[in-house]
């Protein structure tokens, strides 16, 4: 195992870490953050290396399982948390997420290279990677714009690959959670063979993953009804929270088979068969209650817990020295990715327009319809009688590289240099299963009796015979005609292409000698090209209730060259600098920069500090989104805060420019020479971000309307055909508005001892090593509103104050075992809430008051253990990990008031482990 995070070669990495009082043999490596290749020399970046055999003792599904447990990557995208991103095609995918800063803003490279993205913003997917070659990966947490280009603004993650394996290994691992759901199993198969008497290479690696994920949610902590609603006796001044989280909560106006939501037969719903009934109202606050018949209404169970997945990847490489001098390099690689999850019911809050001579009205119905003399009612419905929807994406990556390597003399010193050129290409099918047509589903339920025939039909048939529409009965549970249903529901489908095209070269070199260490300069140039294009068909652009896909088509272009140099000024005292131009085809030309500086005063004991200029240019989603919508809800404070439904509409803006980062980074690390083995480092970062680029959510817009601001009622489009001035559409685009900052402190620890040196008789190695992030600020300023911090809010919302991981490593001869404990601290909601239960204060839209603002914070125990052996002439490895051990349950984190918080899951799918205690057993074999 590695150990503190400092950026020497990764040979002196290992010494510190095992102990060794001797001296390690160096190479030249490139160490991540840097493109500077010089022995000994240490990056004032603070860096975190994970190892191949840290990855290998948790034995994960997939090599960002084990990433996304580092502390200072948070916020990430996983199949477990990404399943309902239907309509961005980020559904499926494992994309790193460095200090919650945004994916967008994290740089993922594989072997020091881009990686063509797996949706239209560019988000990367790990699952593309090699993962039986990955030997380590470096996190760099700090901006690398000046030394790797654009998106290394919250810091880089590198992927580093075995090219130089010999022989065939592989790995077979099953597992499964305690609760016997969630199988899965993977094959992997590596090898490397050297050939033409050595001056070639080549390596492989072919992998075939398959899980079967967990349709729905079957865990009693996602059962209680814990939500945040707006309090039914709050009056402004009365003392009494504005919002309450409590338990036992349920919808009011939406019922499994359909419930009257107005007119004096409020409260009628249809059970099984169509049977009537009388709901029991709670404390009532359209669309949330508490108490009464909530069990009823809940339908937060139609997610999948975690997408099924399939996975087949294959990757090659091949090295061949052409001379004494030049080495030629190719590799290729192919990846296929489908992914099934369900994302929830549709959902009709009260917006369902039934007409009295409706066909389906049971007859005790009708009667008091007559009666009463009305004419239209009402249904709000969760639609147990239609399908869960389901989001279905298909993707397959390739990517191509070609390039040569080598080195020469100039002016009597050696240069170094590689030029390579890359292709990557992404094909996506991201498909949306069982979604309902809303002409078709409207004209199904309008449905009458034939005034000549007397039989059930469409309305719309009467007057056009054959315009195959079939009656819908939405009145109740088991009443529907699975005809009917079949033919108002579609599967829209869009089909998206990314490619991404590479051309760079650098060279290494060291300019002259000063009293100390020579001093170097890389330099290099590239030049990058983004395209998106796709298709939908017409029929699934619009009319559905999710889904609406549209096509989108948009390029550009990027050229870049940088310099970096290190100095080496005193005696242990060096100074690092780098300076990168880069000319944006859509926005014009910028210029990033990074100054750092290491001063070692003694042999145990190093500080380090860099100042840098990063950036993030738009990506092509945020550019050229081609108008995509959904169907939402919110609460409209213009019509008495009642929860409607709308059409969300996602547009690119092509006049956006790249966001400008200024970055501070400084530590210290600590090596104690009479503790070998030990080591400490302490890294403060602080970056502020301007000019970034994002967009206000929907119910925002309407609240700032609704205050006044009249730039946000121009998003805001509305429908008056009955009469009610409703909100029918809100336009939401990107823009470069906001201000962002984080600052937080990195803390890594590790030990490395013999035991025989601890106490006589002992056998064994322990290893032991600790990382924590102390996230202290995570701010954004949009310049209208009021600035929020985000840091601590333990709900989507933001990073949590802490997040740690403690791990201790025995090692006897053929036996390791591996404890790991992963810590959350205790949070809040959100920082501008205030916490009162009587006697509050007056209840603002920027300080809202509420009755409790805790979430629970976590800690979570893993065990593994492996066993070495022979097996047929192979160097085998059995293997046992239980993540979870204690199969401890999520924190409870309520959604709500607004959005479709109904249909969401009771946690933060994002931190807390959802899936209980989780079983891999497997075997590792080499020859």
């Amino acid at each position: 195992m590695l150990s503190v995070a400092t950026a020497p070669s990764a040979q002196a990495q290992t010494a510190a870490a095992s102990g060794s009082t001797e001296p390690a043999a160096i190479e030249e490596v490139v160490v991540t953050g840097s493109r500077i290749v010089r022995d000994g020399y240490e990056t004032p970046t603070a860096l975190t290396i994970i190892s191949e055999d840290e990855i290998q003792a948790t034995a994960p599904t997939n090599v960002a399982d084990f990433v996304n447990q580092i502390p200072s990557v948070v916020g990430s995208s996983t199949p477990a948390n990404s399943n309902t991103s239907a309509s961005s095609g980020r559904a499926g995918l494992n994309v790193l997420n460095l200090r919650s800063f945004g994916a967008s803003r994290t740089l993922v490279l594989l072997d020091g290279k881009r990686s063509a993205g797996s949706a239209l913003d560019g988000a990367v997917d790990i699952n593309t990677f090699p993962q039986g070659l990955v030997k380590g990966v470096e996190i760099v947490t700090g901006g690398a714009s000046a030394a790797y280009g654009s998106d290394a603004v919250s810091g880089v993650v590198n992927f580093i690959l075995d090219d130089d394996l010999t022989g065939i290994r592989g790995s077979i691992v099953a597992g499964e959670t305690t609760y016997g759901d969630d199988r899965r199993w993977k094959f992997n198969l590596a090898g490397g063979k050297e050939f033409a008497g050595g001056r070639g290479h080549a390596v492989f690696d072919v992998e075939i993953t398959d899980r079967e994920g967990i349709y729905g949610v079957p865990r009693e902590w996602n059962n209680d009804g814990w939500y945040i609603m707006n309090n039914p006796a709050y009056v402004a001044g009365n003392g009494e929270p504005e919002r309450l989280l409590m338990n036992n909560i349920g919808l009011s106006n939406a019922a499994p088979g359909g419930i009257i939501t107005n007119t004096d037969l409020r409260g009628i719903y249809f059970g099984q068969n169509g049977t009537v009934n009388q709901f029991a109202y709670g404390e009532t606050r359209d669309p949330w209650m508490i108490g009464g018949d909530w069990e009823m209404v809940q339908v937060n169970d139609r997610q999948s817990l975690h997408a099924d997945e399939e996975r087949r990847g294959f990757f090659g490489k091949v090295r061949y020295e052409l001379t004494d001098n030049v080495e030629a390099f190719a590799q290729a690689s192919w990846n296929q990715h489908a992914s099934l999850g369900y994302i929830g019911i549709q959902f009709n809050q009260a917006n369902i327009p039934i007409e009295s001579d409706n066909a389906f009205i049971p007859e005790s119905v009708r009667t008091q319809l007559n009666d009463l003399g009305i004419t239209q009612f009402r249904l709000g419905s969760s639609n147990a009688g239609l399908p869960v929807r389901k989001s279905d994406n298909q993707r397959e990556s390739t990517r191509l590289l070609v390039g040569l390597e080598g080195n020469f003399e100039a002016f009597g010193r050696p240069v170094t240099w590689d030029a390579y050129m890359q292709h990557g290409e992404t094909n996506t099918d991201e498909m949306l299963r069982d979604i309902t047509n809303n002409a078709r589903l409207a004209a199904a339920q309008d449905a009458v009796f034939h005034p000549v025939t007397n039989e059930i039909v469409c309305r719309s048939s009467i007057a056009d015979p054959g315009n195959g529409c079939i009656p819908l009965n939405r009145l109740g549970l088991g009443v529907a005609d699975p005809a009917a249903v079949a033919a108002v529901i579609g599967n829209p489908l869009r089909n998206q292409t990314f490619t991404q095209k590479v051309a760079a070269a650098n060279f290494r070199f060291d300019v002259f000698d000063t009293w100390t260490a020579p001093v170097s300069v890389a330099t290099g140039i590239e030049y990058r090209e983004e395209e998106a294009s796709g298709s939908v068909a017409e029929e699934f652009q619009s009319g559905w209730f999710v889904g609406n896909f549209k096509p989108t088509f948009g390029k550009y272009d990027v050229t870049e060259a940088y310099v970096e140099t290190v100095v080496p000024v005193l005696e242990g005292l060096d100074v690092n600098g780098a300076v990168r131009a880069t000319d944006y085809s859509t926005s014009g030309n910028v210029t990033t920069w990074k100054l750092g500086v290491t001063y070692s005063p003694i042999d145990d004991l190093r500080f380090r500090a860099t100042r840098s200029r990063d950036i993030r240019a738009p990506n092509l989603q945020e550019l050229f989104e081609g108008g995509g919508s959904r169907t939402n809800t919110l609460i409209d404070p213009f019509n008495a805060n009642t929860s409607i439904q709308f059409t969300e509409i996602r547009t690119g803006n092509i006049a956006l420019t790249p966001e400008e980062a200024d970055t501070w980074g400084i530590g210290a690390v600590f090596q104690p020479t009479f503790l070998p083995g030990f080591g400490l480092s302490v890294d403060y970062y602080e970056i502020t971000l301007e000019g970034a680029i994002g967009s206000v959510d929907a119910q925002t817009i309407v609240n700032r309307c609704f205050e006044g601001l009249q730039q946000y009622c121009a998003a805001i489009s509305r429908d008056n055909s009955t009469g009610v001035n409703l909100i029918s559409q809100i336009s939401v685009s990107p823009f470069n508005f906001a201000v962002r900052e984080a600052r937080g402190i990195d803390y890594e620890a590790s030990y490395r001892i013999s035991l025989a040196d601890f106490a006589g008789g002992l056998d064994g190695d322990l290893t032991l090593r600790a990382l924590a992030t102390n996230y202290l600020e995570n701010y954004e300023n949009n310049g209208i509103d009021t600035p929020t911090d985000s840091a601590g809010q333990n709900n989507e919302g933001g990073p949590p104050d802490w997040l740690y991981r403690l791990v201790a490593t025995y090692q006897d001869g053929p036996v390791t075992l591996n404890l790991i404990g992963r810590g959350i601290s205790d949070g809040v909601y959100d920082n501008s809430f205030v916490e009162c239960t009587s006697g509050c204060p007056e209840s603002t839209i920027d300080n809202r008051t509420i009755n409790s603002n805790h979430i629970d914070g976590a800690f979570y125990i893993d065990f593994s253990m492996a066993y070495a052996f022979e097996m047929a002439g192979s160097e085998s490895e059995a293997f046992l990990s239980i993540t979870n051990l204690g199969n401890r349950d999520p924190a409870i984190v309520a959604n709500g008031p607004g959005g479709s918080a109904y249909g969401n899951i009771s946690t933060n799918q994002t931190l807390y482990d959802i899936l209980g205690r989780n079983f891999n057993l497997g075997l590792r074999f080499r020859f």
